[in-house]
């Protein structure tokens, strides 16, 4: 077992990469564990002009005067070198996106320790906070494990479960509250940790599930499914990759919807779209799915019933 640690003697690696990742190097910062590097992916072309942007880590990095390396791939000799010259006693990784090498986690004095938001070993992999709202469970939760060479495969230091007690919870809503929880807890565990006082618990990998990365053709609808499964994904998938359908090769992102779950409209079949009680509805394989905010294609999002005042006659 390692020896003990005072606070402002541990070296720290990050590594991290999207908006989840920055938030909790800001936490680190702020509670006093400045990393001495943060490791992150390669600026990246994004919209439409294609112009390389950086990481959100890398931008809270750089806003708190820390160095940065982008290595294309991991195995570089001379990334291997730059971290073995620094001699970190942790890493702490949060949504880096990249599997870590062995030979690199074996690096640091107190191992690498996982910020996962999910309650392992339930929804390892790329894409949890999804899954959570996709499956429509009513509790989530943050692990912190110890890594080794699987992906979330470790043996947990740290959790907390809360519930979600809001039914239309979004992505990016569920995200904000799994942040607050992840650096709490993270910070609580960190400081345990350092002074020996935890014993990692092994997962019980016989109720391990999977989740997968996300990709935009996952995020189209198909109206033959539940009203309610259809409501979900347009929730989990909003900002990104927005669920979305297709009329004439045009697609149409559905931001905001409800269910009227037992409605059958009579002569209508899955995928008709048409106006309820001045709404813009939708005959799913159950239910009917009532469409509060749509985005055309090209253009700016409108409610429900304006998008059927001004489309009702291209929808045929």
């Amino acid at each position: 077992m390692f020896q003990p640690m005072k606070k402002q003697t541990i070296k720290i690696i990050f590594w991290g990469t999207p908006y989840f990742s920055a938030r909790i190097l800001e936490a680190l910062i702020k509670a006093g564990f400045p990393p001495i590097l943060t490791i992150t992916a390669p600026d990246k072309p994004k919209g439409r002009g294609l112009e390389k942007q950086a990481s959100e880590a890398k931008r809270m990095a750089i806003k708190h005067g820390l160095n940065v390396v982008q290595p294309q791939k991991l195995k570089e000799i001379s990334l291997l070198g730059q971290i073995k010259v620094s001699e970190p006693d942790l890493f702490i990784v949060a949504s880096y996106g990249k599997i870590i090498p062995k030979e690199i986690l074996q690096i640091p004095k107190l191992g690498c320790l996982n910020i996962h938001p999910s309650l392992l070993p339930c929804y390892r992999g790329a894409s949890p906070i999804q899954a959570t709202i996709l499956n429509g469970e009513k509790e989530t939760g943050v692990t912190i494990m110890l890594m080794d060479e699987e992906m979330d495969h470790g043996p947990i230091l740290a959790s907390v479960k809360f519930p979600i007690t809001n039914f239309k919870i979004t992505f990016k809503e569920l995200e904000g509250e799994l942040i607050e929880k992840s650096s709490q807890l993270l910070i609580e565990t960190l400081s345990k940790w350092m002074a020996g006082k935890i014993q990692p618990r092994e997962q019980n990998h016989s109720q391990a599930t999977l989740c997968k990365i996300i990709k935009k053709e996952d995020a189209q609808i198909n109206f033959n499914e539940p009203a309610a499964v259809i409501e979900r994904k347009i929730r989990a998938f909003n900002p990104w990759p927005g669920a979305y359908f297709e009329i004439k090769g045009k697609k149409f992102k559905i931001l905001e919807a409800d269910v009227l779950a037992d409605e059958v409209i009579n002569g209508k079949n899955p995928g008709d779209i048409f106006c309820l009680n001045k709404k813009l509805a939708v005959q799913c394989g159950q239910g009917v799915l009532i469409i509060e905010k749509i985005q055309p294609e090209s253009k700016n999002s409108i409610d429900g019933y304006a998008f059927w005042c001004g489309y009702q006659n291209k929808l045929k």
